[in-house]
């Protein structure tokens, strides 16, 4: 079947507990960036952020790798980051992800790297119907691989020693996926997560004063959608430098409001509500048994994921 390339929903993986070893799945690093498709019919290559926003002028040298290094007609899937030391890192990439302009996005001095890992249609062809193990084949001879383009290399058994290793050296996990299975956009059990570290996304509900010295506010109030309901996780102090405080507090003044949007009480001093539009990511040692955070820690703002698909991962 052939259809012009273009925008893909992503597939997304779950989390999991249990830890495996298969000759029918792949284990692939699991990398701390921000996720992108990427597309090109022929023309200029175009970045989609995975809520379908346009982000060329945010990563330009990506945009002209992909136009030098790849095919002239495709749809592929992958990760945009930045390292800080050994370890892709989320909060090293917040500098210059909402950055446009290319001066200011140099001036920053945060190199950037596209990890592919999938190829959905390749010269008119759905290629998103193919088994995995062939469709990563077919990728790895499809683009020619100059920094910043990276193929995303897999082992194909010994997961739980894989992740054993990933653990060690400080990744995030691994992304178990099954090398039988088609291309499936949404949440799916064909790709699992494995994670070393824990960290998810939550949304914003509210905030708290700025204590001493503080600047800006003193701690965020954060939560996740349970069966339509926001439900509240904890408050998150740290993490935070002074142009974060300062720009946060001036987004979280523009979403004030009146009214509580968790749907529950949350039991914290004078807090100030806002709509719950804001997503940030949070990392955290564990979850308390009564359903909080312990030791949370900001790590930065995202702006590839809708509020309410924020839940609950472990």
């Amino acid at each position: 079947m052939q259809t012009e390339p273009g925008w893909r929903e992503p597939t997304l993986a779950t989390l999991t507990q249990r830890r495996f070893s298969s000759d029918n799945w792949l284990f692939e690093r699991k990398l701390d960036g921000v996720r992108a498709i990427c597309s090109r019919a022929g023309g200029t290559p175009t970045l989609w952020s995975r809520n379908h926003h346009v982000v060329n002028d945010s990563y330009p040298e990506i945009v002209e790798a992909l136009a030098t290094h790849g095919p002239s007609h495709f749809v592929a899937d992958g990760e945009i980051v930045a390292f800080d030391g050994p370890q892709t890192s989320f909060a090293k990439l917040q500098p210059r992800i909402h950055l446009t302009d290319r001066d200011r996005i140099e001036a920053t001095g945060v190199q950037v790297y596209y990890y592919l890992f999938d190829l959905i249609q390749f010269d008119h062809a759905d290629t998103g119907r193919l088994p995995l193990r062939q469709r990563k084949h077919l990728l790895r001879n499809a683009f020619d691989w100059v920094d910043p383009l990276r193929y995303s290399n897999h082992r194909n058994f010994d997961g739980e020693t894989y992740f054993e290793y990933a653990c060690a050296h400080g990744w995030e996990g691994l992304i178990a996926k099954r090398a039988d299975a088609p291309y499936r956009p949404g949440r799916t059990s064909d790709w699992l997560k494995f994670k070393c570290v824990k960290d998810q996304e939550f949304v914003v509900g509210g905030y708290t004063k700025p204590g001493g010295s503080r600047s800006g506010f003193g701690a965020l109030l954060v939560g996740y959608y349970d069966r339509g309901k926001l439900r509240y996780a904890g408050k998150v102090g740290t993490g935070y430098n002074e142009a974060t405080l300062r720009e946060l507090a001036g987004t979280l003044g523009e979403l004030r409001c009146d009214r509580s949007p968790f749907g529950e009480v949350v039991p914290e001093r004078g807090p100030r509500w806002v709509e719950p539009k804001l997503v940030v990511q949070v990392r955290f040692s564990e979850w308390t048994n009564d359903g909080k955070l312990r030791h949370p820690r900001f790590t930065g703002l995202r702006d590839d994921k809708p509020p309410i698909e924020v839940i609950r991962e472990g």
